[in-house]
């Protein structure tokens, strides 16, 4: 079994992460800000090289104008789609 990371529902997970963020019209250098993080990291979780915990994904949602909520449901629906 391959790794969570490399799996295609970890892709579309990284691609919608990314869509969020462009979506809230912020640079990798924007969210980072809102996160209180370097905009290394950012980049880092985009070229799925870091994962992120719930609680994670719950504040790059907030910071990118949305909410857990909706990032899990678009999420969903994604894999539903294949």
């Amino acid at each position: 079994m391959p790794k969570s990371i490399h799996t295609h529902d970890y892709q579309v997970l990284v691609a919608l992460l990314r869509e969020f963020r462009l979506a809230a019209d912020l640079t990798q250098v924007g969210l980072a800000a809102r996160l209180g993080r370097k905009q290394a990291f950012v980049s880092a979780v985009e070229v799925e090289g870091r994962r992120l915990d719930l609680l994670q994904l719950g504040e790059w949602a907030v910071a990118c104008d949305s909410d857990l909520i909706t990032l899990v449901t678009v999420f969903e629906d994604r894999r539903a789609r294949g």
